[in-house]
């Protein structure tokens, strides 16, 4: 679209970014996406638009639909844009000084009325709030991936955040189709302190020669009703992810049952992230 005022900030144009993206402009919201480089706002872009196409294949979005959603949507390296915004969507990578620089710079750039809300998987909202001069104003908004087909919106209240701002970010929730369910803030909120032990105790069970890849995801499919296996599940959202969460439950939490996998680790640092980068615990 050509560049207008947003109603919607997206701030990092990765998996999540692009699918919180996608949503929002579907919904009726003008939204600017954020990101470092053209390549990756590209990147990003182009992401969108496949997964907008497979929704006009299943029947789900008419073309016109389709196209007046990539209308909505405008992309730049400038992050002062976000100024523009009532709500900023920050989903930039896994790391709590990252995140904490964005949200002091993001405080900086936007009118005090505006909410600064993240889709970080773990990290504390209170802890980005404090990097504010509005902690009222901040929240943790956790999207599921893939953000146009999963439902569930974690919403995470931080120490300072105001009723106004949760009910505010409720709303929009509902408003995008999705089904909000507040949590309060402790490491890796309700999602992550559930699933990510899962996970890795999976990846311990490969380690150690308990069974192979497959049989643990069969074994879980079949027998717990996932629709995914806890391997498979990994490569979906990352390895580098599930060790970055996995990280922030260990050192906060301080219990031994949230140490991080050696074989996870030791994928991380071989490269092997799951899907996005071709191989993981299975090849793609």
């Amino acid at each position: 679209m050509s560049e207008k005022t947003a109603s919607v900030a997206v701030i990092g144009s990765g998996t999540m970014g692009s699918g919180i993206t996608h949503v929002c402009a579907q919904h009726d919201h003008q939204v600017v996406l954020v990101d470092l480089s053209e390549e990756l706002l590209q990147r990003g872009l182009e992401t969108i638009t496949k997964n907008l196409s497979r929704q006009v294949a299943k029947q789900v979005l008419t073309k016109s639909k389709a196209d007046t959603t990539l209308g909505r949507i405008y992309t730049t390296t400038e992050l002062a844009t976000a100024r523009d915004a009532w709500l900023v969507v920050e989903a930039a990578t896994e790391d709590t000084d990252l995140k904490c620089r964005l949200f002091t710079d993001l405080d900086n750039l936007c009118p005090p009325e505006t909410i600064l809300s993240s889709n970080t998987s773990s990290i504390s909202i209170t802890l980005l709030g404090a990097a504010t001069k509005r902690p009222d104003k901040v929240i943790g908004m956790h999207f599921m991936n893939p953000v146009p087909v999963m439902k569930l919106v974690e919403v995470i209240r931080g120490q300072d955040t105001s009723d106004e701002t949760h009910d505010t970010v409720v709303a929009l929730a509902k408003g995008l189709g999705k089904t909000p369910v507040t949590v309060n803030d402790y490491p890796g909120f309700v999602s992550n302190r559930v699933l990510m032990p899962m996970i890795n105790e999976a990846i311990y069970c490969l380690m150690e020669g308990v069974a192979e890849r497959e049989a643990i995801d069969e074994v879980m499919k079949l027998g717990m009703n996932h629709p995914l296996g806890p391997l498979a599940l990994a490569d979906l959202i990352g390895l580098d992810t599930c060790l970055s969460i996995m990280q922030v439950l260990h050192s906060q939490l301080g219990d031994d049952k949230y140490r991080p996998c050696p074989l996870l680790r030791r994928m991380v640092a071989a490269g092997h992230l799951g899907r996005k980068a071709g191989r993981g615990f299975y090849e793609y």
